[in-house]
C-alpha cells in the first residue's frame, strides 16, 4: 500500500530539520517517561526563529514513538473557547454526539497536542490556563509555540510551575547553520560568506537556500547592512519568476493582509488565482483565515526596498490599496466595516509619527459592541480605576442619559476590555452640563468659536480607555481610535467632533498628523486633574478633504522628515469671546508702544498666526498683529456712519493725543459724545477681528 502524502512530507522535513539538539532531547525524555513529567511545554522566540518548524519535528518524533498527535495552528481560529474546542474536537475525528472531554477522558494511550501562534489567542491565555488545561486528563501532553513568554498568570501560579517547562528559541549556531546550508544544496565555497550574514537566523538561512535554489551559483556577496533580511530580499526580489510575481509581492507587503480580491484591485487585474497560489507558497509567507501576509521582518525589507527603489510605484500602489478599503467602508457596516477601517489605518503604519500609536499586529483581535446593562459596573470600575470618583459619578450620568453612544471593546468570553462614550452634544441640556465639566467645555467652545447651524451635530469623545492600560498605546486604544474615525466619517451632519484626553502633550503628534487641533481653551479639571481638549471642524475640512489630506501625508512623509513635518510647530492658542475683546482692548492700548504687545495673548490667536505664518517671530506676529487692528479700525471709514467712530480710535490710539479730554477737543465733541464713539469703535473693531479669529471672514 503506497504511503500518503502527509508522510513523505513529514519525512522531507525532517531531514532538512538542524539543530535544537536539547529542545529535541527534552521532549523525546518527556515521551519516554512512563508518565509525562510535565503536561505543558511553552515554546516562544520572536517571529522567523524557527517556531513552527521545530513543532513539525515534534510531530515526526511522536510519529516515530507512535504516540497520536493533533497540529493546531492559532491563525486558522477565531479567539474564542467555542472555535477552539470545535478545531480539537474536529482534529482529533470525534463523533459528533460524544463531548471532547468525554472523549479525551476515555482516551487510552498518550496523546500530544501542538498548539502554533499562540500569540494569537491571547484572548484566551487566562481561559486556556484556567479552564481549559485543568479539564485535560495526565495522558495528554499539550505544546503551545509563540511570540511572547508565559504571561504573568502562568509564572505566578506555584502549581503550574511544576508541571509546565519552558523554552526560549534563539539563532542556529555556526554548525548547525552550515549543516542546514549542506541539506539545502548550497555550494560549501558559499558558506562562510552565508554565515556571515545570517548570523544562525533560521527565516534568513531559509532565504539564502531559496535563493540559491532559484540562482545556482550566485558568487553570494551580501551587502554591509545590519539589517540581514532587508539585504537578502533586495536581492531575492530580482529573482521572482516574472514581473507580475513580483508585482503580486510588493503590493502584499504594503497591506495588512492580502487577499485575491484586493490582489485584484491593486493589480488591475482580475486572473490572480495563480499569482495568490505562489504568495502562499513563499517560505517568509504567513496566513489567517482573512488572507495571507508577509512575515513582519520581511514586509518591512520589502517595503523599504520598494519605496526607495521605485516611489512612484509605491504610492500608485498604496492609492489603489486606499480605494479598495474607502469604497470597503462605505458599503459595509459593522465587523467588516471596521476591518476595512483597520486596513485603511494600516497603510499609515510606515509613517515615523503614526506607527507608535498603534499595535499594528493586535487591533484587530477585540470585538466592539453597543453596552449592555450587564456592563455597567465593569465600565464605571474603569473609570473608578484610573480616573477617581468624581468621574464615576459623570459616567454614570452619561450611560443613564446617551447610552446609545457606548462603545464596549471585548474579549472573546465577552467581558469588557474597554469602552468608548461618544456625547452628541446638541441633545445636552443645561442640567447634562451643570454635570459635566468636560461636556460644558466642549459645548462653550462651539457657542464662542464654531457655533452649530440647524440640523448640525457635534460630538465628544468623553471617555475612552482600556481597563489594563488606560489610555496608553495597546490594542484596546487602537481598536478605540478605529471606531473614532468609523464615527467621524459615517455620521450624518457631524460638524464638529471634541476628544478628551488625559495626556494631551503624548497625543500631541500623531492627533495633529490627523488634523486635530488642540483647544486649551476647552481644556477643564474633574477631581484636580485636568483634561486637555482636541477638537476637528469637519465643515472647514469636511470628510472627503479629510481622507484627501491623509492620503497625502501617508505619502509625502518620509521617515527622516516626520516628525519635522507633521509635529505643530506651535499650538495656537483658543480664546473665548470675552477674553479675545478684552485683550484686543488692551493691544488697542498697547497699540503705540509695540514692545508691550510681546506679550499679548492674540499673538498665538488663529488669526495672527495664519496672517503671519506659523514661524514667524515675535516681533513680526506684533507687526501683523497692529497691521490687523489697523485695518479693521480703518474700514470704519466706509461707512459715513462709523466715520465718526473710526476718528475716535485714531485720537486715542493710532495717533494718540496727549489725553481723552485733549482727543475729544481735538474732535471738536463733547467729551461724553466723544467716549460713546470710541465705545462704538471699540467693540466694531472687536466684533470684526472676533469673525475672523472664527473663521466667518
Amino acid at each position: 500500500m503506497p504511503s500518503r502524502l502527509s508522510e513523505r512530507l513529514a519525512a522531507a522535513r525532517h531531514f532538512y530539520f538542524v539543530g535544537r539538539a536539547s529542545e529535541r532531547g527534552l521532549f523525546q525524555s518527556v515521551l519516554a517517561a512512563p508518565d509525562f513529567p510535565s503536561n505543558v511545554l511553552y515554546i516562544y522566540g520572536p517571529g522567523g526563529i524557527g517556531k513552527t518548524t521545530l513543532l513539525g519535528e515534534l510531530n515526526f518524533l511522536c510519529r516515530q514513538a507512535k504516540i497520536a498527535c493533533l497540529y493546531l495552528d492559532a491563525r486558522n481560529l477565531d479567539p474564542s473557547p467555542e472555535s477552539f474546542l470545535e478545531a480539537l474536537h474536529s482534529g482529533l475525528e470525534i463523533p459528533a454526539e460524544v463531548s471532547l472531554f468525554d472523549f479525551l477522558a476515555s482516551y487510552y494511550g498518550r496523546l500530544v497536542i501542538l498548539l502554533d501562534t499562540y500569540e494569537v489567542l491571547a484572548p484566551l491565555d487566562e481561559w486556556i490556563l484556567e479552564d481549559f488545561l485543568p479539564q485535560l486528563p495526565e495522558n495528554i501532553l499539550f505544546v503551545l509555540a509563540g511570540r511572547q513568554p508565559p504571561s504573568t498568570a502562568w509564572r505566578a501560579d506555584l502549581g503550574w510551575q511544576t508541571i509546565i517547562r519552558v523554552l526560549a528559541l534563539r539563532n542556529l549556531d555556526s554548525a548547525e547553520s552550515a549543516d542546514y546550508l549542506v541539506k539545502r544544496a548550497v555550494p560549501e565555497n558559499e558558506h562562510a560568506a552565508v554565515l556571515e550574514f545570517t548570523h544562525g537566523h533560521p527565516l534568513a538561512l531559509s532565504l539564502v537556500a531559496d535563493l540559491f535554489a532559484q540562482r545556482g551559483e550566485i558568487g553570494f556577496s551580501p551587502e554591509a547592512a545590519p539589517d540581514i533580511v532587508k539585504t537578502l530580499l533586495e536581492q531575492l526580489v530580482q529573482m521572482v519568476p516574472g514581473p507580475a510575481h513580483r508585482t503580486a509581492l510588493e503590493a502584499c507587503s504594503l497591506v495588512r493582509v492580502t487577499t485575491e480580491a484586493l490582489l485584484e484591485a491593486m493589480l488591475m487585474n482580475r486572473d490572480v488565482h495563480e499569482l495568490f497560489e505562489w504568495l502562499r507558497g513563499l517560505s517568509f509567507m504567513e496566513f489567517r483565515p482573512g488572507g495571507l501576509f508577509p512575515h513582519d521582518l520581511t514586509r518591512d525589507a520589502l517595503v523599504a526596498d520598494l519605496r526607495w527603489r521605485n516611489p512612484d510605484w509605491f504610492a500608485e500602489l498604496k492609492r489603489r490599496a486606499r480605494v479598495y478599503y474607502t469604497e470597503r467602508v462605505a458599503a459595509s457596516t459593522g465587523q467588516a466595516q471596521q476591518r476595512a477601517l483597520l486596513d485603511l489605518v494600516y497603510l499609515h503604519r510606515d509613517n515615523p509619527v503614526v506607527r507608535p500609536f498603534f499595535e499594528w499586529q493586535t487591533s484587530g483581535s477585540g470585538l466592539a459592541g453597543a453596552v449592555r446593562e450587564g456592563d455597567h459596573p465593569e465600565i464605571l470600575s474603569m473609570v473608578m480605576a484610573h480616573e477617581g470618583a468624581a468621574a464615576v459619578e459623570i459616567a454614570r450620568h452619561w450611560l443613564a442619559r446617551q447610552p446609545e453612544g457606548v462603545i464596549v471593546i471585548r474579549d472573546s468570553k465577552a467581558t469588557p476590555l474597554g469602552f468608548l462614550s461618544i456625547l452628541d452634544l446638541g441633545v445636552a441640556d443645561a442640567s447634562d452640563l451643570e454635570i459635566d465639566p468636560g461636556a460644558r467645555a466642549a459645548w462653550g467652545y462651539l457657542k464662542s468659536n464654531a457655533p452649530l447651524r440647524p440640523g448640525e451635530r457635534a460630538s465628544l469623545f468623553r471617555f475612552w480607555m482600556a481597563g489594563d492600560t488606560y489610555q496608553g498605546v495597546s490594542p484596546t486604544q487602537s481598536l478605540i481610535f478605529i471606531h473614532v474615525v468609523r464615527h467621524n466619517l459615517t455620521t450624518p451632519g457631524l460638524a464638529f467632533s471634541f476628544i478628551a484626553c488625559a495626556e494631551a502633550d503624548f497625543w500631541a503628534p500623531v492627533f495633529a498628523y490627523g488634523d486635530l487641533e488642540r483647544l486649551p481653551g476647552a481644556d477643564f479639571a474633574i477631581g484636580g486633574r485636568l483634561y486637555g481638549m482636541y477638537g476637528h471642524d469637519w465643515r472647514v475640512r469636511p470628510q472627503v478633504d479629510w481622507l484627501a489630506l491623509m492620503a497625502e501625508r501617508e505619502m509625502s512623509i518620509m521617515p527622516q522628515e516626520a516628525m519635522a513635518t507633521t509635529q505643530p510647530s506651535e499650538t495656537l492658542l483658543v480664546l473665548s469671546q470675552e477674553s479675545f475683546g478684552n485683550h484686543v482692548r488692551q493691544a488697542l492700548r498697547d497699540y503705540t508702544f509695540p514692545d508691550q504687545l510681546r506679550g499679548s495673548p492674540l499673538l498665538r490667536s488663529r488669526i495672527v498666526v495664519a496672517e503671519a505664518g506659523p514661524v514667524s517671530d515675535e516681533m513680526q506676529r506684533v507687526q501683523r498683529l497692529r497691521d490687523l487692528i489697523l485695518q479693521s479700525a480703518k474700514s470704519l471709514k466706509a461707512s459715513p456712519r462709523a466715520e465718526k467712530y473710526y476718528r475716535a480710535l485714531d485720537r486715542t490710539y493710532f495717533h494718540p493725543a496727549p489725553t481723552q479730554e485733549a482727543a475729544a477737543e481735538l474732535l471738536d465733541l463733547p467729551f461724553s459724545t466723544y467716549r460713546r464713539h470710541l465705545k462704538a469703535g471699540i467693540e466694531q473693531v472687536i466684533d470684526a477681528l472676533w469673525q475672523h479669529e472664527i473663521g466667518h471672514k
